[in-house]
């Protein structure tokens, strides 16, 4: 197993402005208030260790220490409670994509649980506060018999679903000030100064690395100094989304126009069916479509093995 890591101290949280994050902060803010356990879903890249850090550094606890777990590297020995290198002591343990946990590993986490969440388990051992983070959703894990769902329960007092970059556009302008400042200070360069085409295009990009692949495109701009320059290079990443360029050339507006009525079905699809807890005929009612319709369409985007008749 990898030791759990701090998180890194040059990492800051920025409060989002855009409607979709403002009720997102009031939850981060009560969660601050207690050490519920709190399942953070949210797409790769959305910020789900950065959210949890907030949550522990404005706690009663932030004076202890905020770890970080990849559960991909965790063996069950992981969550022994003695030991030296146990996972569980005072502050707060983030668990990265609690979905990669093997089952021998859900297993002992569950086990270990009602020790940790108590007031000491005998062996010297204080309460740790757990959250959780997956890019996965745990519910479809759970109806494929993939992640138990006895430990899905007792992970989740308080699920937070993250929004992508995509449906937070508001806050593009700020996280990119924010950013482009932060590696002029690394770098010691001059603060850039975006044209209007840049950030006409930033908005109107899909984001697929959202707030991880912005830090990367402020990076590479203040690195190289020159906008024109790090756009011509940057285009490539741009190409990866139907909002962006292809094949070198701009997308036709009916191309375009097409793009993003399709992104437009995925979302509203997809809070339907969250809506409805993924019972795929009830959505199908909602969204006025077949349900034969419904069951392509989420073929289509990537979902076609989840949900309930």
């Amino acid at each position: 197993m990898s030791a759990p890591r701090q998180s890194e101290p040059d990492m800051e949280y920025l409060e989002g402005v855009s409607p979709s994050m403002r009720p997102v902060e009031v939850v981060i803010g009560e969660l601050a208030l207690n050490d519920v356990p709190v399942l953070l879903l949210a797409e790769s890249g959305a910020g789900k260790r950065t959210t949890a850090r907030r949550i522990h550094e404005t706690s009663s606890r932030s004076s202890q220490p905020f770890r970080v777990a990849a559960c991909a590297t965790l063996t069950p020995e992981a969550f022994d409670l003695s030991g030296p290198g146990t996972l569980f002591s005072d502050g707060t343990l983030f668990l990265e994509e609690v979905a990669d946990l093997n089952s021998a590993s859900q297993v002992r986490l569950l086990e270990a649980l009602p020790k940790v969440e108590g007031n000491g388990n005998g062996n010297g051992h204080r309460p740790t506060r757990l959250i959780c983070g997956s890019s996965r959703e745990l519910e479809a894990e759970v109806r494929s018999g993939r992640f138990r769902e006895d430990l899905y329960y007792r992970i989740s007092g308080v699920c937070l679903r993250l929004p992508p970059l995509r449906q937070r556009r508001e806050d593009i302008p700020y996280l990119m000030s924010f950013f482009l400042a932060k590696f002029s200070q690394d770098f010691r360069r001059a603060l850039p100064v975006l044209s209007g085409q840049t950030q006409q295009l930033f908005q109107d990009y899909a984001w697929p690395g959202n707030i991880r692949e912005i830090e990367d495109m402020a990076r590479a701009i203040v690195a190289l100094g020159d906008e024109a320059l790090a756009m011509g290079g940057l285009r490539a990443m741009f190409a990866k989304s139907d909002r962006g360029v292809a094949n070198g050339e701009r997308l036709s507006l009916k191309q375009a126009a097409r793009a993003a009525s399709r992104e437009a079905e995925k979302e509203l699809i997809l809070k339907v069916l969250t809506r409805t807890r993924w019972n795929r005929r009830r959505a199908a009612q909602e969204l006025q479509i077949s349900y034969k319709a419904l069951l392509y369409k989420l073929k289509q985007i990537g979902y076609g093995e989840y949900g309930a008749t």
